[in-house]
């Protein structure tokens, strides 16, 4: 891909749907690739497919939420490649919940991946990308992070907090020679899609789709990389700034009410990247 040294590429959360679709894609352009997830037989069939495609691929079996581990992984990566060149920071969680049964617990096992498993990444790989003044750090937030969306309020919020630590995070490191890039996909396929209710997934995209969208953006440091346009312009410029009243109104009406209002612990770890 560079046309010299292969790309050295993380890609947390990678045991299945996007995270382990990127891998596959970069793998078939060369790249190294370092793959993160906790579930260890899923992310050893991803790391198959990065071999055969013709990948170098490391697997580090583990939780984005444990800094010490994190750290661990990240200096198994610098003891055989030196380093990164991106961090694609994609491992997420997400269960529906209304808030008639709201638990704190729900946020803050959401709050921990998707909010703390990327900084404790970033923690972990920014001295060294800064020290060499290059590098890519692109955190998958959502267009859900626009939006308190209903039957989503740990979800949405935690995207919200993600795309606004990405944003500062980007304006802090700016002539440093490190890209922060924030990814606000709308519906792609994925074991978390996959029980939603089909109607309501306006313009869902396949997995492959999906993943060459995000890969051509970090490619070419886009600030935000957003899709499908169709959903993420009204989402982002429309329905983003649209008065409260009317889109409590609007939300209220569109979306139905979820048929599993109240996750318990046994169906979490199945709808993790």
């Amino acid at each position: 891909m560079t046309g010299h040294k292969p790309l050295r590429v993380l890609i947390t959360g990678a045991s299945s749907g996007l995270g382990a679709e990127m891998a596959r894609q970069l793998a078939r352009e060369g790249c190294r690739v370092a793959i993160t997830g906790r579930r260890k037989e899923k992310l050893a069939k991803t790391a198959e497919v990065v071999r055969f495609n013709g990948g170098e691929c490391l697997e580090l079996v583990g939780d984005v939420t444990k800094l010490p581990l994190v750290k661990a992984h990240y200096a198994t990566i610098e003891n055989r490649w030196g380093g990164l060149d991106w961090a694609i920071l994609n491992a997420g969680v997400g269960d529906s919940e209304n808030a008639r049964h709201f638990t704190a617990e729900n946020y803050h096992w959401t709050f921990a991946t998707n909010v703390g498993g990327v900084v404790n990444w970033i923690e972990a790989v920014l001295p060294d990308m800064l020290h060499a003044k290059s590098g890519v750090i692109a955190g998958v937030a959502s267009l859900a992070g626009y939006r308190g969306l209903p039957h989503s309020g740990a979800y949405s919020a935690s995207k919200a907090a993600l795309i606004s630590l990405l944003e500062s995070t980007r304006v802090d490191l700016r002539g440093t020679g490190v890209d922060v890039v924030t990814v606000c996909p709308g519906f792609v396929k994925s074991e978390m899609t996959e029980r939603n209710e089909k109607d309501q997934m306006i313009f869902l995209l396949e997995t492959a789709d999906g993943a060459k969208r995000i890969i051509d953006g970090i490619k070419a440091r886009r600030r935000v990389v957003h899709f499908p346009l169709r959903l993420s312009l009204p989402t982002i410029y429309l329905l983003h700034n649209l008065p409260g009243f009317i889109y409590d109104w609007l939300a209220s009406k569109v979306v139905k009410r979820s048929k599993k209002p109240y996750i318990d612990e046994s169906h979490r770890h199945k709808h993790e990247g």
